[in-house]
């Protein structure tokens, strides 16, 4: 047993509260907000997020992140863009021995850093797993089976990490490529945005599978430009996680660009969708990505004028299906 926390109070930090617990860990969820803690701790419930689940009557919630100094683990479940603060107003409050496993999936605005980097500025990387493969918090909540992946710089932390979280509905693979794990979960969530945004339209199976196959290739094309292992992408953080997030309403970013597609603001959008949707921030992080690296990714580049340039989405459809000739694979 080891004493672990969860920072974050929504849907994936509960579900992965969830297997922790069942395999026998002393489970500590930190949280702002108290209706949530109280409902956890009085009714083992989070329903806001995990609606008719019943959550393991051993976890604990609290509101006072001095309550996990002690914690073993650390499992960061909040949005990409807020790691950094809680860092920076807390990373004196954690346990000098802990190990620190991120389940969120982006690239931080303005320095377009993967998680692994923002964490390596206040602590050794070698302390860092990132959690990351194709899996909705609902169906982990029930036990549905599941594969995931544990990729860090570290053996012995992923091998941790692999020890602790797997059980028999949660199979955990271990994979010491971190770039590519961290690119693959990041950049497949602008994807599902682009197939949301199909799906908005009406467009049918042909065009989805296009954007899905294509789209794979633009995220290898970045995770290989930045240090990532081609196999990688094509593995559960890759392809994998592209599937599971573009084909079903599970997915915050897929029902996000549905909405879009159908003509929705991403103001309005966003509160439709009442989460966090990481694909339209991250969107402008791999833009940014794209003009260092001189990386061509015609699909993403499209969503982003869409999302940002306030481009007609025909306009994008016409300018992808009207461009140069290519051959398919290059070898």
């Amino acid at each position: 047993m080891k004493k672990i926390a969860i920072i974050g109070g929504g849907s994936w930090g509960s579900a992965l509260a969830m297997v922790l617990a069942d395999n026998g860990n002393d489970v500590t969820m930190y949280m702002r907000n108290s209706e949530n803690a109280s409902e956890i701790n009085e009714y083992h419930a989070n329903s806001r997020y995990l609606k008719d689940i019943t959550l393991n009557s051993e976890i604990i919630a609290t509101t006072n992140i001095a309550d996990i100094s002690e914690c073993e683990i650390v499992v960061f479940a909040v949005p990409t863009q807020n790691i950094r603060t809680i860092l920076t107003e807390n990373s004196g409050v954690f346990n000098n021995q802990a190990l620190f496993v991120n389940v969120a999936k982006g690239i931080e605005i303005g320095t377009n850093k993967r998680i692994s980097e923002i964490f390596g500025e206040f602590f050794d990387v070698n302390r860092f797993v990132a959690l990351s493969g194709p899996t909705h918090a609902e169906e982990v909540a029930i036990k549905m089976p599941t594969a995931i992946v544990a990729a860090s710089l570290s053996n012995s932390a992923m091998s941790t990490v692999q020890d602790v979280f797997m059980n028999r509905d949660f199979r955990v693979y271990t994979n010491e490529d971190i770039i590519g794990v961290e690119l693959g979960g990041a950049t497949k969530n602008i994807l599902a945005l682009g197939l949301g945004i199909a799906d908005g339209l009406g467009f049918g199976d042909n065009t989805k599978a296009a954007i899905m196959t294509r789209g794979m290739h633009e995220i290898a094309r970045l995770g290989i430009a930045l240090g990532g292992r081609p196999e990688t992408f094509y593995g559960l953080t890759g392809m994998g996680d592209l599937i599971v997030t573009s084909t079903s309403m599970h997915s915050r970013n897929r029902r996000a660009g549905i909405l879009i597609g159908q003509g929705h603001s991403i103001e309005e959008t966003e509160k439709k969708v009442n989460m966090v949707v990481e694909g339209i921030k991250t969107c402008k992080a791999v833009k940014s990505l794209i003009e260092e690296n001189d990386v061509e990714m015609p699909i993403t580049e499209e969503i982003y004028n869409i999302l940002f340039n306030d481009y007609s989405i025909s306009d994008s459809v016409e300018r992808l299906m009207e461009r140069n000739k290519k051959r398919e694979v290059l070898y």
